[in-house]
């Protein structure tokens, strides 16, 4: 038999029923309770739950307590209860449970909130907080630390937020996940995306999210940036980036450039150096306005190093500048009428397709108004040689003897023809027997070494010592 004594020490319980009521109530000791003939112990004195300091505990359909704090008991004497509501108790004095609390969360340490770390909160239950603070079910906001987080039952923690760390020539890329204001309070739209280049610890807020961090690009002076905009946007000096307008980032502007979240980064761009002695020609080059000329052409001398702008290219490549001896020349043709000037330092129109000479010694850079042609070198003819020479405007052959010649503008060499017993009696005279077998003119031997007959130089006959010969001019019809 259940002895009626129950002797309850100090920090614990017990729980009672009345079997006449079915009504259970909570002895707490220190006391000596002596159980009545229509009540029931349910269980031997438990020790109160005490929580430690730092620390928490969440109960199940905890009690409703009044204004003072106490229990508030129904008409029966059963302590009421909020039914599937929930109670975060702390460290206060150790309580007991009382019928129907259930602990659903055992004794766990409060969360310590480091420093450059936050807490992002979401709210269950519309509430107000302690400073009269309404929020709605579904609110987010930052509990930033260092701190101690102390739970509320409205609240749930949804995510740790560390901060990210920004270094020298670094910057992080965030996007807004709902339309807020920024940490430097400008108003952001959702899936806004923008760039945080201060160096230090930054941390998101609670509608930011990091996407990436963007190393920036060194840049020197042999090295500079292709950029093209992804859509309109204003940059940082103000001016306004239409979608897939390109530009270039040198040095002179920037020594360390982190592109921005509308800007495509197209290609690293190398320097072209040009030699004293070098030139180049540059197609459609940017105009004052920074746009492409279509068509036009830009010649860049040395010594002289640049970077070429968007839309620029070279027509050639690097080129080096004609020197000429004083026995070469440059056979040039203008492309459009310009103006020049002559041997003698007098200025001359130069209408589009005139060709002219320009005699060494001298260094020529053909300006883009001007194709080269040929490069000239001066024949130089002993007085028993000769070349034939046409004049390409009359198409009249004349030879050329005895003398050091350059031809001019309008001058062309001439080619001979002759017939194929007459090319092998020559050679036949130079020995090369191959080409008396053939009947024809032949190709310089591999095996003889004998050249080809070059047909632009005069064929000479060679008059022996007090000989005499008659030559018959057939367009004269004379003989001399």
């Amino acid at each position: 038999m259940e002895d009626p004594v129950i002797r309850i020490p100090p920090y614990h319980y017990v729980h009672v029923l009345d079997l006449n009521s079915n009504v259970t109530r909570v002895e707490v000791g220190p006391h000596t309770y002596i159980r009545q003939d229509h009540e029931r112990v349910m269980f031997a004195p438990r020790r109160m739950v005490m929580v430690p300091p730092r620390h928490y505990c969440v109960v199940l359909n905890p009690v409703v307590r009044g204004p003072t704090g106490a229990v508030v008991l129904d008409g029966a004497g059963q302590a009421r209860l909020r039914h599937a509501d929930l109670d975060i108790r702390l460290a206060p004095d150790p309580f007991p449970l009382y019928p129907g609390e259930e602990i659903q969360q055992d004794i766990t340490p409060l969360q310590m909130v480091l420093a450059d770390t936050a807490l992002r909160l979401r709210a269950l239950l519309d509430f107000k907080d302690e400073d009269g603070k309404k929020f709605l079910a579904g609110d987010e906001w930052l509990f930033e630390g260092p701190s101690t987080y102390i739970p509320r039952k409205e609240v749930e923690v949804a995510e740790t937020l560390q901060a990210t760390v920004i270094g020298h020539n670094q910057a992080i890329r965030l996007r807004a996940r709902k339309e807020c204001l920024d940490r430097y309070g400008t108003r952001r739209v959702t899936g806004e995306e923008w760039l945080v280049k201060q160096v230090g610890a930054y941390l998101p807020g609670v509608y930011e999210e990091v996407m990436d961090i963007v190393d920036a690009y060194i840049l020197t002076d042999k090295k500079a940036l292709h950029l093209r905009a992804m859509r309109t946007f204003e940059d940082e000096e103000g001016r306004v980036r239409r979608t897939g307008e390109e530009w270039l980032v040198t040095q002179a502007e920037s020594e360390a450039y982190i592109p921005d979240v509308f800007e495509e980064v197209v290609a690293e761009v190398a320097v072209t150096t040009l030699g004293p002695r070098q030139y180049c020609v540059v197609l459609d080059p940017v105009g004052p306005n920074g746009q492409p000329q279509l068509g036009q052409q830009l010649v860049v001398k040395g010594e002289k190093s640049f970077f070429l702008q968007p839309g620029e290219r070279l027509q050639a490549g690097i080129q080096d500048i004609y020197v000429l001896s004083e026995d070469e020349g440059l056979l040039l043709q203008a492309l459009q009428t310009i103006k020049d000037t002559n041997e003698d330092g007098t200025e001359v129109t130069r209408r589009a397709g005139d060709r002219w000479l320009a005699r060494g010694p001298l260094e020529y850079v053909p300006p883009a108004e001007v194709a080269v042609l040929e490069r000239r070198r001066a024949v130089a003819l002993a007085d028993n040689e000769g070349i034939y020479v046409r004049d390409i405007r009359t198409g009249k052959v004349r030879v050329v003897t005895g003398q050091t010649y350059m031809l001019t503008e309008a001058e062309e060499l001439w080619e001979k023809e002759l017939p194929p017993g007459v090319e092998a009696l020559l050679a036949e005279a130079r020995g090369d027997t191959r080409g008396m077998d053939a009947g024809v003119h032949s190709s310089s031997s591999p095996d003889t070494g004998i050249p080809q007959r070059d047909r632009t130089r005069a064929i000479t006959y060679q008059v022996p010592h007090n000989a005499a010969v008659q030559v018959y001019d057939y367009r004269e019809r004379r003989a001399r």
